[in-house]
């Protein structure tokens, strides 16, 4: 691999320069639930290293050791500060925040299969404690974080926010979609009986650095072995197709959800051109670290997965004016090199 340098940083930077109404931020309170997690801490960074939003992060997780490794950048700034807690319970707290962002759902294959009544606790009861926090205590806006596999099975079209596709809810591996078709529809109650105001994403297979040992997500064993300077070790044929999105174009969506998107309405979140198989990827990561593919064709794949195809329509988030830009490549090698330092094995 090349030298690592400082691409994420670069990109999350890159967020300041978007069209959007910083305004709104100005002085609020913004509470990032699950700001441990994946796209939790990227929106975390983002935030602070806005000067434009001027708002005060509260980031909400549940091991403060975590936290502190990923934050320990903002330790100084007056705006940051750190709430330990679990959205399974009753928010302890008593901030009034001015927007509530949801991203608190573990998303990686091993919990659907060994903690699948803790993902459905999570996602159900943190609709509820966050929303009903909010009501109480002057909410502007919340922001629902949920999946692109509310949409379940896809017969290879882009699927549009008004469709649905076929989840067996009578298989524990529906843990995840199955609980945020039901979170959403908590959240359309809440609007429909309280008149709050929600809004709500629906991100595609995301991929960034900062993940932990435990996530078995593809991206990370892929990334994780190129780090480890091990070829890359498949266990099935990786025909599945999925849409990824780089973590930082996650979050721009983020926000432009958050500070644009009209009340009540679901938005697809993927990047269009990188749609790709699993084998794909694979392929992409194992060039970029200079190692090769290897199948081991008598093994089926462990993660079990339910959904063979997921591709998304993203019009309806383009007409807020988000957009994608740059490579999958480069992004990924941009994701490895980051993990590089977060792990502390710059050469």
């Amino acid at each position: 691999m090349d030298k690592v340098t400082n691409g994420y940083q670069v990109d999350l930077e890159n967020i300041l320069e978007e069209d959007l109404p910083w305004d709104k931020l100005n002085g609020k309170n913004i509470l990032v639930a699950g700001a441990t997690g994946l796209i939790g801490s990227c929106l975390v960074d983002a935030l602070l290293l806005n000067t434009k939003a001027g708002c005060n992060v509260f980031a909400m997780g549940r091991n403060q050791e975590r936290a502190w490794k990923l934050f320990e950048k903002h330790a100084a700034n007056p705006r940051f500060k750190f709430l330990k807690g679990d959205i399974s319970e009753p928010i302890d707290s008593t901030v009034d925040f001015h927007y509530i962002i949801d991203a608190a759902s573990n998303a990686s294959p091993n919990f659907f299969a060994q903690k699948p009544v803790e993902v459905m606790k999570s996602n159900l009861y943190g609709v509820v404690n966050l929303a009903e926090y909010g009501i109480a205590h002057n909410m502007q806006r919340m922001l629902y974080v949920s999946t692109g596999e509310i949409y379940g099975e896809n017969t290879g079209r882009q699927f549009a926010e008004t469709d649905s596709g076929y989840v067996d809810c009578a298989q524990p591996r529906a843990c995840y979609p199955s609980s945020k078709r039901a979170a959403e529809t908590l959240c359309a109650s809440y609007a429909a009986e309280y008149g709050t105001d929600i809004v709500i994403a629906r991100p595609c297979h995301v991929y960034g650095p900062h993940y932990t040992e435990a996530d078995n997500r593809v991206y990370a064993q892929f990334i994780r072995n190129i780090i480890n300077n091990d070829d890359i070790l498949m266990k099935s044929a990786g025909i599945q197709l999925r849409s990824w999105c780089y973590v930082v174009d996650c979050v721009r969506a983020l926000l432009y959800i958050l500070l644009k998107g009209e009340k009540g309405q679901p938005y697809n979140v993927a990047d269009t051109d990188s749609c790709i198989t699993i084998r794909q990827l694979a392929e992409m990561v194992a060039a970029i670290g200079g190692k090769k593919v290897l199948i081991q064709a008598d093994m089926e794949s462990i993660d079990n997965q339910i959904i063979t195809k997921a591709l998304f329509d993203t019009r309806k988030l383009e007409g807020l004016g988000w957009r994608v830009r740059g490579d999958m490549k480069s992004k990924l090698q941009a994701t490895i090199e980051e993990q590089i330092r977060y792990e502390g094995r710059e050469q």
